[in-house]
């Protein structure tokens, strides 16, 4: 029998563990359905977030379909994906049979990242002959929005950093943002993670407790995050590693 050399057995190992390592980043593949804004004020935050959250895709292994065509959110085509993303797009700017689809999607055990403007609740802004989606505003803590300040520097104190949605940020840091404002805080309701400091902006109605990042334990994948109006976040750094950890945070088995 002829000898096998040691070196053959460790050409055999490294094309074993590279295959290996193709195959985990094969299963760790998913796919994510981000639901654009239509609404004129987010046109600009919208085109940057294209390419922004594709590159995000590219470095992270999961696919993403972006689009604002809402009538995607359906029980069949949201079969295909493992993550919903509503970029700015408003509760009230979905069907009440959207909005069944997309419980239906969450209440499954799929993940949901909530930005912005797809934390508002209330009957402000809806017509009162549709039903009011009860369920989302239970999520949210039982919290209805407010009118919000003038867009504004200011700064975010992450107050959890055990989530993995937040353990890869700092502290606190600045951005430019609306920094909405609800009516009270959502906080006895919910694990809030970040919160306004509320001592770096002029408010329109100060919270005092100003909690803008959250999630519910009662719904297993969801999280909001309050922040993300201005296209400057595109190139936020801190704003791109918690977009991304909140997605795959979301997508987790």
């Amino acid at each position: 029998m002829k000898k096998i050399s040691i070196q053959f057995l460790i050409a055999i190992f490294a094309i074993g563990s590279a295959a290996t390592l193709v195959s985990m980043k094969r299963r760790d593949n998913f796919n994510v359905l981000v639901i654009l804004s239509k609404a004129k004020d987010h046109v600009k935050m919208m085109t940057c977030a294209r390419p922004f959250l594709e590159a995000m895709a590219a470095k992270n292994n999961f696919e993403v379909f972006i689009t604002d065509d809402t009538s995607l959110i359906n029980d069949d085509n949201l079969k295909r994906y493992q993550v919903f993303v509503q970029l700015q797009l408003a509760p009230f700017d979905m069907s009440n049979g959207q909005q069944d689809a997309l419980q239906k999607f969450a209440e499954s055990g799929h993940g949901w990242v909530g930005i912005h403007c797809a934390g508002l609740t209330g009957k402000s802004f809806l017509n009162p002959t549709r039903r009011y989606w009860q369920w989302f505003e239970d999520f949210m803590g039982g919290i209805t929005y407010s009118p919000h300040p003038a867009l504004q520097k200011g700064t975010i104190i992450i107050e959890d950093r055990n989530h993995p949605a937040t353990k890869n940020l700092p502290e606190k840091f600045e951005l430019v943002d609306e920094w909405y404002e609800f009516d009270k805080s959502p906080r006895p309701n919910v694990r809030v993670l970040g919160k306004a400091d509320e001592s770096t902006y002029h408010q329109n109605k100060p919270m005092g407790d100003h909690p803008l990042i959250w999630t519910n334990e009662h719904f297993k994948k969801m999280i909001y995050i309050g922040i993300g109006h201005d296209p400057s976040m595109c190139t936020d750094k801190n704003f791109e590693v918690l977009v991304r950890d909140a997605i795959l945070w979301a997508a987790r088995k």
